[in-house]
């Protein structure tokens, strides 16, 4: 069996190829194409086969056409015929789907009704997924998976929100979570390393990239997590605000600012870069800030103090917590900003080693000293071996054929 898991970002295409069978997910290709536009970066490796190139791919479907256009380069022409199916990770599957869906014209339709609440991601994964159909024929098996999923179950006082009862039953307003796959990744590599308990075990994960959110977990369980209706609330992003008082919506809507400039301006021109008034990119900002740069001493500080703030109501939500996990691009390669969402957090146990954490760049690592009674791990977040996982068990549940 051959899966071929695509992972579209806002503004990047990340996929991998995978051979299935009885010695588990074997990954065979990788790559990624991003910072689509007319100087897109466009990478991926197979086998010991690596290349890089610059190129104008305008759109996350010529992005995969481009993926595409590789595998054949490589595997021939006829190397389509091998793909026993495609996953795709989607966003927001709201109400509609809690767990893995085989795409009909029904499902996609459904995807793309979600399209308001995720307008940097469904509407891409819907792209992609037309892209893949295109390549492959329409006959051929493709596996949504959902980030939302994951939290479909989260408690009701942490899924409900404190606002009139008809908006929640009329417009479907609740608290839907995001980063699922991310966070169920990291806590079950966690129980992988770990001699933890799985099923009282308290650990909040933080998924820190260009969007950015945190979670905390009990027995694997999400008891509550940052991001809510839609991925704009919560910890400060790249170019998403976070939490913000929604009076100051109110107040400029008030003072004319119409709906698209405001969803615009939430979406592309908040966070970081807003900070800042320089950078999204927090590589960019760490550099400017040992420049003296006012913006970025502010965006990074800012940053940090809301993720260690969410990280301390969590630790205080689940009474105590055995693990601290960092993933995604800065979760992964930043330990200026570990080490700072951490600081002062010695009330709950948390000990840092900081020449493991210099040293964990990238790389699965245990960052906490020998004695903190809270382990901290930097875990990369494999998405797509997870949703790989996910459509290999889903055709397999189904009696697709050749599932193994």
């Amino acid at each position: 069996m051959r899966l071929l898991i695509f992972n579209a970002g806002s503004s990047s295409l990340k996929f991998q190829l995978f051979e299935a069978g009885d010695a588990g997910l074997q990954p065979v290709a990788r790559g990624a194409v991003s910072g689509l536009g007319a100087d897109a970066l466009c990478r991926y490796q197979i086998n010991a086969t690596q290349e890089e190139e610059r190129a104008h791919i305008a759109d996350h479907a010529q992005a995969a056409r481009w993926v595409f256009a590789r595998m054949q380069k490589h595997f021939g022409p006829s190397w389509g015929h091998s793909i026993t199916a495609t996953g795709h990770r989607v966003v927001h599957g709201g109400t509609l789907f809690t767990a893995p869906a085989r795409v009909t014209p029904e499902v996609l339709a459904g995807i793309e009704s979600l399209n308001l609440l995720a307008p940097l991601h469904n509407p891409a994964a819907v792209a992609v997924i037309r892209a893949c159909r295109n390549e492959l024929g329409a006959a051929h098996a493709a596996v949504a998976v959902f980030d939302t999923a994951f939290f479909h179950a989260l408690p009701d006082a942490a899924r409900t929100y404190a606002v009139p009862a008809e908006w929640t039953s009329k417009f479907g307003i609740r608290r839907y979570g995001f980063h699922g796959i991310a966070h169920r990744y990291m806590y079950e590599r966690y129980l992988e390393i770990s001699a933890a308990d799985k099923d009282a075990s308290r650990v909040v994960t933080l998924q820190l990239g260009q969007g950015c959110s945190i979670t905390a977990l009990r027995g694997g369980n999400p008891v509550d997590t940052s991001m809510g209706f839609t991925p704009l609330e919560g910890l400060i992003m790249a170019t998403r605000p976070g939490d913000v008082d929604a009076g100051v919506l109110l107040h400029l809507l008030e003072q004319g600012v119409s709906l698209p400039e405001l969803s615009e301006g939430l979406h592309n021109r908040s966070g970081l870069l807003a900070l800042s008034a320089a950078s999204a990119d927090m590589r960019t900002l760490l550099q400017l800030e040992g420049q003296g740069h006012a913006g970025a001493v502010r965006a990074v500080e800012a940053f940090c103090l809301r993720a260690r703030k969410y990280l301390g109501a969590y630790v205080a939500l689940l009474g105590g917590a055995d693990a601290v996990i960092f993933g995604g691009g800065v979760g992964e390669h930043a330990p200026e900003v570990r080490a700072r969402i951490l600081r002062q957090m010695e009330w709950c146990g948390v000990r840092l080693d900081e020449t493991a954490n210099a040293a964990a760049c990238g790389v699965e690592h245990r960052i906490s000293a020998t004695g903190s009674t809270l382990a901290v791990y930097v875990v990369p977040v494999d998405e797509e071996k997870l949703i790989a996982r996910e459509v290999r068990e889903h055709l397999a549940a189904s009696g697709a054929a050749n599932a193994t």
